[in-house]
């Protein structure tokens, strides 16, 4: 029974078709090199963009799911931790200029650089109290005023009486006001030269006594008329703190001299010779008569005129530059 089985095995075994072999087969080659592609093949990568100025903010996921290459122990795919902060930009944005007030100019305010330097400013605008502005007109002339007075027309002056004139605000007095018209009998002054008698009279003395003979020497001329700039004017010293001597009609400025052929002869720095060593004379001869004597070269308040007043001097001294 076992032969039986085994011979039908066999024989079907032998029946069956053996399978059909190609007739070619591709033969692998090996050891080859491999041709390295064209130029023109390979990709160029694209430029990477410029830093921006501000760093970008990476949006977080909402699934909790990791993104752009993040697994999910937190690292990413070149294995990098997620802690680390990303590179600064290149150029640190700038922070937004502060605008500029809007107050103006005129209205802010300037602090002092010194403050003991400004009160010195403020209490040198202060003008300090002079006994003569209280002096007010009595009502009858004092003997002096009219001694002197009387000594004016002996000596030839022309004046004329005024009416007392004072600012209590300022200071300013002159209660015996006279108005000059000449200086003697051939020597004129003008414009309206209003002063004290005791002022007119000093300068009617100076006239005859110190200008008459300095211009017949230097031009052999007769003095004729004197220029003055200022007389009895209310108001206080350039330099602030006092009242000036003009307040009180006590000071006269002399502008100019004009002789008898026309001639006229200008106070001002830079004089013609003759017409300087004219000037230098009648200045210097003024320091004595005068207790202040200001001209050209003292400062700037006095380059074109000679100043002249009766200051009330310690010991009867001088002022003169």
């Amino acid at each position: 029974m076992l032969a039986v089985a085994a011979a039908s095995l066999l024989a079907g075994s032998v029946s069956a078709e053996a399978p059909k072999l190609p007739q070619t087969a591709p033969v692998p080659e090996f050891n080859q090199e491999a041709t390295p592609p064209s130029p023109a093949d390979i990709p160029v990568p694209e430029p990477r963009p410029a830093a921006e100025a501000e760093q970008p903010q990476i949006e977080q996921p909402q699934n909790g799911q990791p993104q752009n290459g993040q697994s999910q122990n937190g690292q990413s795919q070149n294995g990098q931790s997620k802690t680390e902060q990303p590179e600064p930009p290149a150029i640190a944005p700038l922070p937004p200029e502060k605008p500029a007030q809007s107050v103006p100019l005129a209205s802010a305010p300037v602090a002092p650089q010194n403050p003991t330097e400004a009160e010195d400013k403020k209490e040198e605008k202060k003008i300090l109290p002079d006994p003569r502005s209280a002096a007010i007109a009595d009502k009858e002339m004092p003997d002096e005023e009219l001694a002197c007075r009387r000594r004016l027309k002996s000596m030839g002056v022309d004046f004329e009486e005024r009416k007392p004139e004072q600012d209590a605000a300022v200071g300013c007095s002159i209660p015996y006001p006279i108005v000059l018209k000449t200086l003697g009998k051939s020597i004129a002054i003008g414009p309206k030269t209003e002063l004290n008698c005791q002022m007119a009279e000093a300068t009617a003395r100076f006239a005859a006594a110190v200008i008459q003979p300095a211009a017949k020497a230097e031009f052999g001329e007769d003095l004729k008329s004197i220029g003055q700039a200022s007389a009895f004017v209310c108001r206080p010293r350039h330099a602030g703190g006092k009242l000036s001597e003009h307040a009180f009609g006590n000071a006269l400025d002399i502008a100019s001299f004009k002789l008898s052929d026309g001639k006229e002869i200008d106070v001002g720095p830079a004089p013609p010779q003759k017409d300087a060593k004219f000037l230098d004379t009648v200045r210097k001869a003024a320091c004595g008569p005068f207790k202040t004597v200001l001209g050209p070269g003292s400062d700037a308040d006095h380059s074109l005129h000679l100043h002249v007043d009766l200051e009330p001097r310690r010991n009867g001294g001088t002022f003169c530059q």
